[in-house]
């Protein structure tokens, strides 16, 4: 085209020294030539239309592109109706060990943070006057016994009377009471392990005078640990012994699981909330007392349920709606929901097993719309 427009201008050119030179001749040539030089001077700026109108008369349209949609594949799965709430981990055994007698400790054998078995001495009193009176008590019975034996054999030969065997029984055995009772309260002077546990920070050193105020150690029993937490009041009639606890506690990158243990019967009416206890093994020794949890509790268990994403639910006149990859088209589907599960939702009715739900692009298509499957995810 740029050398069409520089040829017409020399043609232009030529022509019009020619018509400076005069003549009728001259002049008609002059305005065919202009002519000339007018057409191939648009040209240019005609052509592309022309090219494109040529092309469209003898080149077919392409045929318009489907919308694209996803869609995931409908099938049955395990349902968990759940709720969330927050509780505390306490040990199944807890005590903050005292004594019940004042006194100087003698004896210490708490070694912090080591476990301990049942019956185990962990700390001894001064029980040097109760020693010294329980020695006196045994030479007495020791001088009574034989006494008695005496006193036995002389009324089985008739040397003495039932009276005076008896008098000396009642003695034997007044003595031998006074040494239970002795026994007894050395016994008090002794703080001993109630339970398998694992001891806490001791309060008291050997030689500190203590009282049964005074706190000594705590010892907690943590192979077993109790879960408590409660729920509304509305979900009462709907909790059983047995149901699946899940928790976590902070600083620990595990999920624990545990069992409700017991529930009480009645409603905080200052809460108006149900507390319960879940049960849960503490094998490993993740599970510390006092930890703060967060629990969710399985309400029920469904096996078949119908779940899909709740992005795919679409608000209909009260109720909701679906769309359906079928056949190359969409077609819509009332349904009806159930329980909500994070970002799925329980369909109960209006979807049967296998079909494509759409989960993009529902604001664009409609019924009967022809569309492109890009991908289903089951």
């Amino acid at each position: 085209m740029d050398k069409l427009t520089t040829k017409a201008r020399q043609i232009w050119n030529d022509l019009a020294e020619q018509y400076s030179a005069g003549g009728e001749i001259r002049s008609r040539l002059l305005k065919r030539a202009g002519g000339v030089v007018l057409l191939l001077l648009i040209l240019p700026k005609l052509w592309p239309l022309i090219t494109t109108q040529v092309t469209a008369w003898f080149v077919e349209p392409p045929e318009p592109e489907l919308f694209e949609v996803d869609a995931v594949r409908v099938e049955r799965q395990l349902l968990d109706d759940t709720i969330q709430s927050t509780g505390t981990v306490k040990a199944r055994y807890e005590v903050e060990l005292s004594t019940e007698v004042a006194g100087k400790v003698t004896e210490l054998h708490i070694n912090e943070g080591q476990p301990v078995e049942r019956g185990d001495l962990l700390v001894k009193i001064n029980d040097n006057d109760l020693q010294a009176d329980l020695e006196r008590i045994k030479s007495n019975i020791e001088v009574m016994e034989e006494s008695e034996n005496r006193q036995r054999q002389l009324f089985e030969r008739g040397g003495a009377t039932q009276e005076d065997y008896d008098a000396t029984r009642i003695q034997l055995n007044n003595l031998r009471a006074e040494m239970a009772a002795i026994e007894a309260q050395i016994e008090r002077t002794e703080v001993r392990a109630p339970f398998d546990g694992v001891l806490g920070l001791k309060y008291v050193d050997e030689g500190s005078y203590i009282t049964p105020s005074t706190r000594i150690a705590t010892l907690r029993d943590l192979g077993t640990v109790y879960l408590d937490f409660s729920v509304p009041e509305r979900y009462s009639s709907r909790i059983r012994t047995g149901s699946e606890v899940k928790f976590t506690v902070q600083g620990v990158d595990s999920l624990f699981t545990g069992r409700v243990f017991a529930v009480e019967p009645g409603i905080d009416p200052r809460s108006r909330t149900v507390n319960i206890r879940a049960v849960s093994d503490n094998e490993e020794g993740l599970l510390r007392s006092g930890a703060f949890a967060n629990l969710e509790l399985v309400l029920e268990s469904y096996d078949d349920a119908i779940m899909i994403p709740a992005i795919s639910l679409i608000p209909d006149d009260g109720q909701y709606k679906v769309m359906v990859y079928e056949d190359g088209q969409v077609r819509e589907r009332l349904v009806d929901t159930g329980i909500r599960n994070g970002n799925s939702v329980q369909i109960i009715s209006g979807l049967e097993i296998g079909e494509a739900v759409l989960v993009n692009g529902l604001l664009q298509v409609q019924e009967g719309m022809d569309v492109a499957l890009r991908q289903i995810r089951n």
